[in-house]
């Protein structure tokens, strides 16, 4: 089996985060970047069905020439091997764009089963692995709390306003995680010094058939959000009540 595992390097959370007014894009020079938590439980879901079973596991970028660190950590992690996909035309790109990107490199490869995690940090869309299974024209399994996977398919439960569902589908298949999976194994000094052997593949635009380039949303203009202002403050010297219906009513809500 063929596994593919989408990885995304992203900001780290506990930084601060900044949008750059200029471009309209997240400021990923502003702290420091690091492998998207939920993607590295989406590659621990990989490896686990690897250690017991004959899987080779592929993870795939895309994103700047930083994102080669991801790359190896994941190596490092276990992968057998990686894809990259750099292109400065790249930069900026939306989820559309995304996930014919993705699909397109996935396809090249080759899979039996695609996995990620179900949002990533920097944009909490949540979109991209249905749209690379639409793509791809095979099922999609999302926001599962748990996976089970067999050499012909794959299961597992996610939840839902009402409880919890099961679902199921055949390989191949996409399926995303959440953070009900279990947290990723750290890369031992063994697994570190391999990673530096095992193949990184850099593909660009030009080495992907059909691949859309083009984002089909475009930000027109971006601006700092205003700084709050001191709210008024009522203190109580025996006329608060009738000072607080006042500023109630002069704001009309009451």
């Amino acid at each position: 089996m063929k596994i593919i595992v989408l990885v995304k390097q992203v900001p780290d959370t506990w930084g601060e985060r900044k949008l750059d007014l200029a471009t309209g894009q997240l400021d990923r020079g502003a702290t420091d970047a690091v492998v998207d938590e939920i993607d590295e439980r989406a590659l621990e879901v990989a490896l686990t069905y690897q250690d017991a079973h004959d899987a080779e596991v592929v993870v795939l970028s895309m994103g700047p020439a930083a994102a080669k660190d991801t790359l190896r950590k994941s190596l490092a992690m276990g992968a057998d091997s990686a894809l990259h996909v750099l292109d400065d035309g790249l930069s900026g790109a939306d989820t559309t764009t995304t996930a014919a990107v993705l699909a397109a490199a996935i396809t090249k490869a080759g899979f039996d089963l695609v996995i990620a995690g179900n949002e990533a940090t920097d944009g909490r869309g949540g979109v991209v692995p249905a749209m690379v299974a639409e793509r791809l024209g095979v099922p999609a399994l999302t926001f599962m709390n748990s996976v089970e996977i067999t050499e012909s398919s794959v299961s597992g439960e996610r939840g839902n306003e009402y409880g919890t569902m099961t679902v199921h589908a055949a390989l191949p298949a996409v399926i995303s995680i959440t953070e009900g999976l279990p947290e990723a194994r750290f890369p031992n000094f063994k697994g570190i010094m391999k990673a530096k052997k095992k193949p990184l593949e850099v593909w660009t635009l030009a080495d992907l058939a059909d691949a859309q380039s083009a984002p089909l949303s475009v930000v027109l203009a971006t601006a700092e959000r205003p700084g709050r202002t001191a709210g008024t403050k009522i203190v109580d010297e025996g006329n608060a009540g009738v000072e607080l219906a006042e500023f109630l009513a002069a704001g009309r809500l009451i």
